[in-house]
């Protein structure tokens, strides 16, 4: 168990960074955008789309590094009044909905990015990016963000 519980700690953080450096990238996009329209009145042509898929990919890619520190929004106006023995299985029992419904949300977002590439959708901007290579990521972290999960359920079900 420490080496899965070990792999997927790093599987997450390395999550983590992946999504702050997309996020970083955002943001630069952004603001060269900014500049060459300021300066040159010129533009990327493609600022705007990609700003989307690295938002995608940001908020993805971070879920899973969210869920393992605790940082999600939680409501505890009624586990707050019960015991640790009450509040751990309410969890287990959270987690494993969770793990359901992501489940489905991987199914769905497995089948839309093979949809893409079959079809060979691409975008209908300028670029015309491949849709799959910027749909990938949800899969990706919704898988990541399972195993977190069931990391979380295995956690509570040892007392650790």
């Amino acid at each position: 168990m420490g080496f899965i519980s070990n792999f997927i700690d790093k599987l997450t953080k390395m999550g983590a960074y992946l999504s702050a450096f997309i996020l970083v990238s955002l943001v630069s996009l952004i603001l060269i955008e900014i500049f060459i329209r300021s300066l040159f009145d010129m533009s990327t042509m493609i600022a705007d789309e990609y700003s989307g898929y690295f938002y995608l990919a940001s908020i993805f890619f971070g879920l899973a590094y969210t869920f393992s520190s605790d940082s999600h929004i939680r409501i505890n106006i009624i586990t707050s009044r019960l015991s640790k023995k009450a509040n751990r299985k309410i969890d287990i029992l959270a987690a494993l909905i969770t793990l359901a419904v992501l489940a489905f949300a991987l199914y769905r977002t497995a089948l839309f990015t093979y949809d893409s590439y079959s079809l060979e959708m691409l975008s209908e901007n300028v670029s015309e990016t491949p849709l799959y290579l910027t749909q990938l990521a949800m899969p990706i972290g919704i898988t990541m963000f399972m195993l977190a999960v069931v990391l979380f359920i295995f956690k509570g079900f040892t007392n650790d």
